[in-house]
């Protein structure tokens, strides 16, 4: 099994980490791969995109040609984990804030996205938050200038909730995390996603 972190900008090196630390408690063989450049795409399992700055991860993408392929990637059915910035990426819909900014999506997940809907960098907090997908265990979620899901429509499904506000989503081959399983020491939301890549 190969993994690949989009690594242009943002939480790389936590999410190599953890990926490989679920790998070995998933018992899979493999390895998880630091992705800058289109060609690092070749022959990968499962995509990982993580938080950061959306619009810069975004352009970044766009300019190492990598935008385009992830997309049909995606499409084709390979899975993508996309956290906090990731998510917002995935979305097929922006809010104003991302219309304004240019902000590229990729277009892969029906919901549509509200950037920074907690508030600024200040605004950060923790909180045990159930996730279905875990069979409702909670989850030490860590949400920094983190979005939120306004609507979701088609085949997405709600797999957490804070404050009323969608915080997780789950459409066939895409996993979409508003917050950042890759800061706590807790792998099974990683594991999860090493399991749909193995599917």
């Amino acid at each position: 099994m190969k993994i690949g972190v989009i690594g242009v900008q943002g939480a790389v090196s936590e999410h190599l980490e953890i990926t490989r630390a679920a790998m070995e408690r998933c018992g899979f063989t493999g390895s998880v791969e630091w992705v800058d450049r289109a060609e690092k795409l070749r022959g990968l399992d499962g995509i990982i995109i993580p938080g950061g700055e959306s619009t810069t991860i975004g352009r970044l993408m766009q300019r190492t040609g990598m935008f385009e392929r992830i997309r049909e990637m995606g499409l084709g059915g390979v899975p993508i984990m996309g956290t906090c910035a990731g998510m917002i990426l995935l979305a097929k819909v922006g809010d104003e804030q991302v219309k304004r900014t240019g902000q590229p999506l990729l277009g892969l997940v029906d919901m549509e996205i509200e950037r920074n809907a907690f508030g600024r960098q200040r605004e950060s907090f923790e909180v045990d938050l159930p996730v279905t997908i875990l069979g409702g265990e909670p989850f030490r979620a860590v949400f920094i200038r983190a979005p939120a899901v306004r609507r979701v429509w088609g085949n997405a499904q709600v797999i957490a909730r804070f404050n009323g506000r969608i915080v997780g989503v789950l459409q066939q081959n895409f996993l979409a995390l508003a917050f950042h399983p890759e800061l706590t020491a807790d792998t099974r939301l990683h594991e999860y996603f090493l399991w749909m890549c193995k599917r």
